[in-house]
């Protein structure tokens, strides 16, 4: 069972979420919150799979909360539920240690796959999460979109021909034990991939990894099914 924690400060935005999950017989909530500080509280104290969080919310917001969780709670991972135009807040809950970027508009569907990608240790960017950071960093003086596609594709030319399947995996939301089925391998050496490929690339979490493979343009319009 993938015990959630959901957080927001809307009460409509919570119950939203909680329809949509409680169709998945796999997903129970186990608690709710309605600001940084409470949230984390209540991973503290309940200890779920995910937590699903709010970028902005009363307290402290939701990129500190997954910090905090991040640092206190590391079996906990962390979705952040984003609103076009936070950029910047995308960005910056990359660095906090997010596992995944869900748009509020986006398909139910997507949530439901987020939350089972990063309860297996996943990465999870809605496509169109993915393509708001790209177009953003290279709107703030990063270069333009091909600029960065060819920087990108600089830095994966480190990684070895395996490496780069298992970064087009991951970009995909794919988790070690998917990744591993898919290549035929045991899990423990898509792990070490991982390990060597945020190394080269010089990231801190397989999020960050995940950018760079959307990127290069190595990751589909549509992540595949595992």
């Amino acid at each position: 069972m993938i015990r959630v924690l959901i957080a927001d400060d809307e009460p409509m935005i919570r119950a939203g979420v909680r329809a949509v999950l409680a169709t998945d017989p796999d997903i129970e909530v186990v608690a709710e919150a309605a600001d940084g500080h409470e949230a984390v509280e209540l991973v503290r104290r309940h200890r779920p799979s995910v937590a699903v969080l709010d970028i902005r919310m009363p307290g402290i917001s939701g990129i500190d909360a997954a910090a905090e969780i991040r640092g206190t709670v590391p079996t906990t991972n962390v979705i952040m539920l984003t609103t076009f135009g936070e950029d910047d807040y995308i960005l910056q809950a990359l660095g906090g240690g997010a596992a995944g970027f869900l748009i509020k508009s986006g398909e139910p569907e997507e949530l439901i796959t987020g939350v089972r990608a990063v309860a297996e240790g996943a990465a999870y960017l809605s496509p169109k999460v993915a393509a708001r950071v790209i177009a953003h960093l290279a709107a703030t003086g990063a270069g333009t979109l091909a600029g960065r596609r060819s920087a990108a594709r600089d830095r994966i030319a480190a990684l070895t021909a395996r490496e780069r399947e298992v970064l087009a995996f991951l970009g995909s939301g794919l988790s070690n034990g998917q990744i591993a089925r898919r290549l035929h391998v045991v899990e423990g050496t898509v792990k070490a991939h991982v390990s060597s490929i945020l190394a080269r690339l010089g990231v801190d979490n397989r999020a960050a990894a995940a950018v760079v493979a959307h990127e290069a343009g190595m990751v589909p319009a549509q992540p595949p099914q595992p």
